[in-house]
């Protein structure tokens, strides 16, 4: 005996909804095998869930076209806070800074290792360092250090913390689409398990090919088992089963 499977992707869930929709909008009401009460609710949750799916789509494409553009900025920052700090000490080898210079910037006097900044948040808190201890150098009247100067690597730390903001603000929509989408599909999984129990029960006097040929216009899917001993998975109904567990 076949077996009814209910939908369980997103783009299956829309196909079985926009075969049930457009089968339901050729008849006139009274030959529908489905309720008007349906098909209103056919009308309503179909545009809402695709243009979630397209929604969710839309910013998971955008995040992986600024990803390269958020791995350049923070390799760029990286390279200009780092060479600044290469820079400054070289000034304090020379003797053109003296060591205490190192302190406005967080670092101790006599050291002139150059401070791991392998994460995100390494690389912020010694950039914001690096520019605030600078400027106040400067204006206390101490000589800027150049090559690069502490505008450059600020303009250059500022795109990356851009670039950062932009791809968080992405990850926020991206999680809110998904969230939303889930309630979506919870109602379109219900939709269309109340619909293909309707359809069914319209054509339940019919032979049983017959029966699953009327059923099938309505976007039902039904597959032949292999023995009569198969065992249903989940998500698989007989024709003859209601209460079925859908799965996302």
């Amino acid at each position: 005996m076949p077996y009814r499977r209910l939908p369980n992707t997103d783009a299956a869930r829309i196909r079985a909804m926009k075969t049930a929709l457009e089968t339901g909008m050729e008849l006139p009401p009274h030959k529908m095998a489905f309720s008007g009460k349906t098909l209103l609710r056919l009308q309503k949750v179909l545009p809402q869930f695709e243009n979630g799916i397209n929604l969710k789509q839309q910013s998971i494409k955008a995040k992986t076209s600024k990803s390269r553009y958020l791995s350049e900025a923070e390799h760029k920052a990286r390279m200009y806070v780092t060479h600044f700090i290469r820079v400054m000490n070289l000034a304090v080898v020379r003797g053109d800074l003296p060591p205490e210079t190192r302190a406005y910037y967080g670092l101790a006097a006599h050291d002139s290792t150059v401070p791991m900044m392998n994460t995100q948040n390494e690389l912020i808190s010694w950039g914001r360092r690096m520019i605030e201890g600078e400027e106040f150098r400067i204006r206390k009247g101490g000589n800027p250090v150049t090559n690069p100067s502490i505008a450059v690597v600020k303009v250059r730390f500022e795109k990356y913390l851009d670039a950062l903001l932009f791809n968080q603000t992405l990850d926020k929509k991206t999680s809110d689409f998904a969230n939303n989408n889930a309630v979506l599909r919870h109602d379109a999984d219900n939709l269309i398990l109340s619909l293909w129990n309707e359809v069914e029960d319209h054509f339940k006097n019919l032979g049983e090919d017959d029966r699953r040929r009327e059923c099938e216009k309505y976007g039902l899917v039904y597959f032949m088992r292999k023995s009569e001993k198969h065992v249903s998975a989940p998500g698989e109904t007989t024709l003859s089963e209601k209460n079925v567990h859908v799965q996302h």
